[in-house]
């Protein structure tokens, strides 16, 4: 299925040179802002937001009004046709046609996948679920490039809730493509990062170790990811109890880092970092979020510059197959097309929607 536009649902789509033109741009969009100020005069985006967001949506909301563009659409599907039981097609169909470009964030696996079947202009993904965040990893490597300039020869850490952590799933997929980067997870068996993320890992010839204590690890790290507990994920308030405040950065905890390591955090937090660490000058995550500013108006306007599009689904339905998450967007709307891809395993289909692995 050709799409006549050019959408970002995984960053993985694309190749590392797209990447870093965009990150580049990035770059000197934050030095002199003022020479983009009416680069998308007259342009409309749209802003679908089916979960709470506070810097991805308003980021995404500066960045357009920052570029001379305008805004329109919803943070919350209760005030929506969506309470009405409309789906994301329709939806996707009548607000595609009032807008230039679409940004979407939903609570299900593949939900943006889904929308740039039907839309009739380019579709960026704001996170799906506990599947991918593209847009924050493109600021987590803008932020990188001006702080530790230099995307390679990294050792990053990554601390919490790796299972459900879209933000590390996107990271670690795009820094895993940079020559000489390692990785350690740091998190509880219960929440380990997904065995496909680090297939992908190793497959790109990079490295990564599991771990359950940061402080064991810390002095040799040169970047911190810390994540919050996602409670919102979990199946039952028992369960997340379970993991809250398993890993909390302090300032004893940064005494055992390097002088030179940054910290980074997708944000919100919410007791994972005490609010002493702020005043570290190694703590980036608020200076991160405002460059998530000048990454999202560098996306836009490399997304607006491109003519044409690629394979919204590149694989193939098989009669009768269904994915097995449950947390999967054609689980939920069921006009979609079952689509699988094989991955590396003739017995072994990918979901194209949320990666979901299944036997056959």
């Amino acid at each position: 299925m050709q799409s006549e536009y050019q959408h970002l649902i995984d960053l993985n789509d694309f190749p590392v040179s797209w990447w870093t033109k965009l990150v580049d741009l990035g770059v000197k969009i934050k030095e002199n802002p003022q020479d983009y100020a009416h680069e998308c005069d007259g342009k409309i985006m749209a802003t679908l937001f089916y979960e709470p967001s506070t810097r991805t949506q308003m980021s995404f909301q500066t960045a357009m009004l920052r570029l001379g563009g305008r805004i329109i659409g919803f943070d919350n599907p209760a005030n929506s046709s969506v309470a009405k039981g409309e789906t994301i097609k329709d939806t996707t169909k009548i607000v595609s046609s009032y807008a230039d470009i679409l940004v979407m964030r939903h609570p299900v696996a593949g939900a943006a996948k889904a929308a740039s079947i039907s839309a009739d202009c380019p579709v960026i993904n704001a996170g799906d679920g506990g599947h991918l965040h593209p847009t924050q990893t493109l600021t987590d490597l803008l932020t990188l490039k001006i702080e530790k300039k230099t995307l390679c020869g990294l050792t990053i850490g990554l601390c919490g809730d790796l299972i459900n952590g879209r933000t590390v799933h996107s990271l670690c997929k795009a820094l895993s493509m940079f020559e000489d980067n390692k990785f350690i997870f740091i998190s509880t068996p219960e929440l380990r990062m997904p065995a496909y993320i680090k297939d992908i890992i190793t497959a790109n010839g990079s490295t990564f170790e599991e771990v359950d204590a940061l402080d064991e690890v810390i002095g040799s790290l040169d970047v911190l990811y810390m994540t919050r507990i996602q409670q919102e994920r979990f199946a039952s308030r028992e369960e997340y109890l379970a993991q809250k405040n398993t890993y909390v950065l302090d300032r004893e905890k940064m005494l055992l880092a390097k002088k030179d390591m940054i910290v980074l955090h997708p944000l919100p937090r919410v007791d994972e970092i005490t609010v002493e660490v702020d005043e570290d000058s190694r703590a980036m995550y608020f200076t991160q979020a405002k460059y998530g500013v000048f990454a999202r108006m560098a996306l836009i306007l490399t997304i607006l510059g491109e003519n044409g599009g690629s394979e919204t689904l590149k694989g193939k339905v098989y009669s009768g197959v269904r994915c097995d998450n449950p947390k999967c967007i054609t689980n939920h709307e069921e006009y979609l097309p079952k689509s699988f891809r094989f991955s590396g395993d003739e017995t072994l289909l990918e979901c194209e929607y949320c990666d979901e692995r299944k036997l056959i």
